[in-house]
């Protein structure tokens, strides 16, 4: 019986993931399945940046707007849905290609995550108010006091990560790392990762022209539409923020658009810092298809574990 393969690709936003993803997938009849966070929910694919019709139609594609943005899907939920659909995809495919930035989302697919307890609904709500009224910054220096090591790591702009780590804190009386032991769990398939790559003044400019090209595709009143529902978890990324606080007179138009892009950049960087600690990652440029094919043909007779060991970083932007 032949061995399953995942190939994972990783990297910044606006690298070119997706369009590679496609390229891949098509070399190899293979289906995509994003670990994209932000992509699994219906009605914002501008802000997401969600493949288009064109894209969808290139390749087949899982967990890409097949939930409304109020089903939010945590990473423990995304990791069994995710590895229930692989063993349906792997019953008909030999390579499943899997693609996104979402860092946790990557590991939970990839290595699975810690047992952690579960949410105690009426304090999730007392953090959530707190969340509202109160601001992102409040739970971060909360967390920052109770547990501040993980405080130094996580993404303190991203609230679902800060809420989660200060509800396990308050909930148990331990620090959220500590319940953190990172011990990976056996998969049923070979994995390969490959990181994309940029020299980081290309990076940047690519960004800053996605956005451009975002508001031309109607960021803007995507934003609006979803404004009502603001206070989800879905909604609390960058792009959607920023156009809130304009609708909400905070900032100008001008201000909201050159934040979207100063914000992206700084995703797009905390975003290299956490995949360059992989060292199974194997670094690329976006359009060198034949070296990144000759790794994935090299990599098909290696075992999972010793190729799991086998990455090395690129270079450092």
């Amino acid at each position: 019986m032949s061995i399953k393969r995942l190939l994972v690709i990783v990297g910044p936003t606006g690298s070119g993931k997706t369009d590679l993803s496609i390229r891949i997938a098509r070399r190899y009849g293979a289906p995509i399945l994003s670990t994209d966070s932000r992509q699994f929910y219906r009605g914002m694919p501008v802000g997401t940046a969600q493949p288009t019709a064109e894209q969808l139609q290139a390749a087949e594609h899982h967990f890409i707007a097949d939930r409304e943005i109020d089903r939010h899907l945590n990473c423990g939920a995304y990791e069994a849905e995710a590895l229930a659909r692989l063993e349906a995809l792997f019953a008909t495919h030999d390579i499943v290609v899997a693609v996104g930035g979402s860092g946790l989302y990557v590991r939970a697919l990839c290595e699975g995550m810690d047992d952690l307890p579960s949410a105690d609904e009426a304090l999730r709500e007392r953090l959530n108010t707190r969340l509202r009224e109160e601001g992102i910054e409040s739970l971060a220096d909360e967390l920052k006091r109770l547990d501040p090591a993980y405080w130094e790591q996580v993404d303190r702009s991203n609230p679902a990560r800060v809420l989660r780590a200060l509800e396990v804190c308050l909930q148990t009386g331990r620090p959220y790392s500590s319940l953190r032991t990172g011990r990976q769990r056996t998969r049923p398939f070979a994995v390969t990762k490959i990181g994309i790559d940029l020299p980081r003044p290309e990076l940047y400019a690519r960004i800053d022209r996605r956005v451009e090209l975002m508001i031309g595709e109607g960021l803007e009143e995507e934003a609006r539409r979803l404004y009502p529902f603001r206070h989800l978890t879905a909604l609390q990324t960058v792009g959607y923020r920023e156009f809130f606080e304009y609708f909400d007179g905070r900032i100008t138009r001008d201000e909201a658009i050159e934040l979207i892009k100063r914000n992206s950049r700084r995703y797009a960087k905390r975003q290299l810092t956490w995949f360059r600690r992989d060292p199974a990652i194997r670094w690329f440029a976006p359009n060198d298809d034949r070296a990144i094919l000759d790794y994935i043909d090299s990599t098909a007779a290696v075992p999972a574990e010793s190729n799991r060991q086998d990455g090395h970083h690129g270079p450092r932007l």
